[in-house]
């Protein structure tokens, strides 16, 4: 499961974990600039194929349920992120983030990052 997921397979798996599960039709819906339902389907047996997801039968009709952990697929995503975006440096990726011209952090959001940066120092 560590293979590198294609842009529409990262979407794919990207709805499934914001939805829990889905059938391909709700997948589909929710894509942007949608391929047709047949290429839905089989970018979902590629999937499966993967082991990204699984199918359970429901009232027949496939629903799909991604089989990473929320927790994993989100550092896979931002491990993505900051290899694409920021030549794989993640101090980068947080200048990025706290730049004052483009965020606007609340004290909470500091604080939180200054003890995690503290933590790691450690």
């Amino acid at each position: 499961m560590t293979e590198t997921l294609s842009r529409r397979e990262r979407q794919i798996m990207d709805v499934l974990h914001r939805l829990g599960q889905a059938s391909a039709a709700d997948i589909e819906a929710e894509l942007p600039d949608a391929p047709s339902y047949s290429a839905v389907r089989a970018h979902l047996r590629t999937l499966e194929e993967k082991g990204h997801l699984r199918h359970e039968v429901e009232q027949l009709r496939y629903v799909y349920f991604p089989t990473v952990n929320p927790e994993r697929a989100r550092k896979s995503a931002v491990r993505h992120l900051v290899d694409t975006f920021f030549g794989g440096s993640p101090a980068d990726a947080v200048a990025a983030l706290i730049d004052p011209k483009s965020a606007k952090l609340k004290k909470a959001d500091l604080d939180r990052l200054a003890q995690l940066i503290e933590e790691a120092r450690r």
